[in-house]
């Protein structure tokens, strides 16, 4: 597929705020809505290369439906839209979804279309992935799956660049919801960059991940994913000069540190130090606490930290979804004085 850039002018650079203004913008409390495809997933357990492993785990993987998980494990309340084939594959990923606390009955099943598959290759310079999704039934999602009911009453749409990579159809779907200005939408927009470089073989991807993402509301984009597609060199700071439209723009840079560039100003909160079992699916998880964050109306910085919080629980398992710490640890977390927090992300144990 050839993705074409997205059609009709750029939506105008936010205006400033009024003087005096202090409350910084944020999307409207309510349900969110994350649309996108949801694959099975097999991988080595315990993890070892692919060609020398003796069995496999079957599971669930797909970014946008491990953002709705771990929302809805924070107390959000969240749908999934999207296909599955008509075939056991489907059902055990819809069932999986669902058993997070996932609204999926606007998850549509596709007679003629099988469900994705992807197949996981660790290895000691990290986890490769290969896919198995042409013609599977998210793969014809289209424009309609904005007209499914839970977006009527939805406070926020999650998207993510993998979605524009995988069809026609589906790169009509982001851009219809992305074509009104952001106030003319009736719902906020989050758009997780979330690069897949083999699913842009036609080199298309920095044009049109830049294009889409500097439409969104709210932007996740990892500093090796933007300096992958638009300059080897960019600091965070020139990834907002990039991308100035959002209202929020988060940089994360991996194991170092996650900055947030808002109207409250910038802010960066340090990663903490963690077991990485495997690292596929930690970006999702870290879009789904910043975002639960947001709605919560916390500061940015707060939002950064429970993004990590939740990053880490994928961090520590094998498959894309893990346990939340107990809340009162994440509240205890959250409550850390700066110094007290960046301590702690360097290892420093506590007094």
């Amino acid at each position: 597929m050839t993705a074409a850039p997205l059609s009709g002018p750029a939506p105008a650079t936010p205006a400033p705020r009024a003087s005096g203004t202090t409350t910084p913008w944020r999307p409207t409390p309510g349900p969110v809505v994350c649309v996108g495809e949801t694959m099975a997933a097999l991988a080595p357990d315990p993890p070892t290369p692919l060609a020398t492993a003796a069995d496999l785990r079957l599971s669930v993987a797909g970014a946008e439906s491990n953002v709705a998980m771990y929302l809805a494990d924070h107390g959000i309340p969240v749908a999934w839209v999207s296909a599955l084939g008509d075939d056991p594959l489907g059902h055990r990923v819809r069932t999986a979804v669902a058993a997070a606390g996932v609204d999926v009955s606007h998850v549509r099943t596709d007679p003629h279309r099988p469900t994705g598959l992807l197949v996981k290759d660790p290895g000691p310079a990290g986890t490769r992935v290969h896919y198995y999704r042409r013609g599977s039934a998210a793969s014809a999602l289209g424009p309609e799956a904005l007209d499914s009911e839970p977006l009527r009453t939805a406070s926020l749409l999650h998207l993510t660049g993998i979605t524009p990579a995988l069809s026609e159809p589906c790169r009509q779907l982001v851009t219809s919801a992305l074509t009104a200005e952001g106030d003319a939408r009736p719902y906020a927009v989050s758009f997780d960059v979330n690069h897949r470089a083999a699913l842009w073989p036609d080199g298309s991807a920095p044009t049109v991940l830049h294009e889409v993402a500097d439409r969104a509301d709210i932007v996740f984009v990892g500093l090796d994913e933007a300096q992958a597609l638009w300059g080897e060199k960019l600091t965070p700071a020139d990834v907002r000069e990039l991308l100035p439209r959002p209202h929020i723009l988060v940089v994360k840079d991996g194991a170092h540190a996650a900055t947030a560039f808002s109207d409250e100003g910038t802010a960066t909160v340090p990663t903490p130090r963690t077991t990485v079992v495997e690292a596929v699916g930690a970006g999702d998880a870290f879009a789904a606490g910043f975002l639960a964050g947001l709605l919560r109306d916390g500061t940015t910085a707060r939002a950064l930290r429970l993004g990590h919080i939740t990053a880490a629980s994928a961090l520590q398992v094998t498959g894309d979804h893990g346990p939340l710490p107990d809340p009162e640890d994440v509240e205890t977390l959250l409550g850390l004085s700066a110094r007290e927090w960046a301590e702690r992300a360097a290892g420093v144990p506590p007094a």
